[in-house]
């Protein structure tokens, strides 16, 4: 038995849960979020715990029997506490601003780069030593899914370490030219 899949789920008051067919939906005091499930795997309701149950003992059941239990947790968790990312923009001149539901992002180009923030997602800019920018959303897999994105725009180097990061994010540094001597 899967060790992720056989945990039940504690749905905390404020939380609907709806099973209808293949389709869970869960709805909380942060938004609501709906899915298909797999047709390997079946999600039960006793009482105000959700039970993740799969089809027979194959291996692309045990997969989808952990995968399951784990896409339902992170929706009851979501709607009812959200989630949280940061990002750190390292650099000489890298601007961050939030303005009216996007992000407008001064990386070393030539030109702003103005990034759309996708319904759900909200963004706070911090400026101390570097610029940090707190995403917040309850759709753990947009959330993640817009952090990999920004990030995407200037990656971290490995020579000055420039770029933006994931928050505790550590980079492997290289000593560069001078080094070789």
């Amino acid at each position: 038995m899967s060790r992720i899949g056989k945990l039940p789920i504690e749905v905390p008051s404020g939380v609907n849960v709806t099973i209808q067919g293949a389709t869970i939906s869960v709805k909380g005091p942060k938004g609501t979020l709906s899915r298909e499930i797999h047709p390997l795997a079946t999600v039960k309701q006793e009482g105000n715990t959700l039970i993740v149950t799969r089809k027979d003992d194959t291996k692309a059941s045990k997969a989808i029997h952990g995968l399951t239990r784990a896409l339902v947790n992170n929706m009851v968790v979501g709607v009812s506490e959200g989630f949280r990312k940061e990002l750190l923009v390292i650099g000489v001149g890298y601007k961050v601003e939030e303005k009216g539901g996007k992000l407008i992002l001064h990386l070393g180009y030539s030109h702003p780069i103005d990034f759309p923030l996708p319904k759900g997602i909200t963004a706070k800019v911090e400026r101390q030593k570097e610029i940090k920018i707190t995403l917040e959303g309850y759709d753990k897999e947009l959330l993640g899914l817009t952090a990999a994105r920004i990030r995407a725009l200037r990656p971290p180097e490995p020579y000055k370490g420039k770029g933006v990061l994931y928050g505790g994010e550590v980079i492997q540094r290289k000593a560069g030219k001078a080094a070789a001597k």
